[in-house]
């Protein structure tokens, strides 16, 4: 028998609030594995199984803004990634 399983891919994104979120590393089998790694030994939450996205992610070089064409599905990952963390959505006022 042969496995199948692909290997893992990872997209990691800068926000600050402001400007598009930026690519800041991809990659994938052992690069995406340390790329999981540091995210979790920081605590930095991780949407996994959204392949299409992280497809589409990857095309993009490293330190440029996603494009507008991806703007939704980012934001329904920060949105998450914020629900993870207690943070508060920026658009709420305290």
């Amino acid at each position: 028998m042969s496995d199948n399983k692909k290997p893992p891919k990872a997209v990691a994104l800068q926000w600050d609030g402001k400007a598009a979120p930026k690519v800041t590393a991809k990659g994938e089998g052992d690069l995406a594995e340390q790329i999981l790694k540091i995210a979790r030994e920081h605590n930095i939450p991780i949407q996994e199984d959204n392949e299409v996205l992280v497809s589409a992610l990857a095309l993009i070089e490293l330190g440029d803004e996603i494009p507008e064409s991806l703007y939704l599905a980012v934001a329904q990952v920060i949105a998450f990634a914020y629900y993870l963390s207690g943070k508060q959505p920026l658009t709420e006022k305290a």
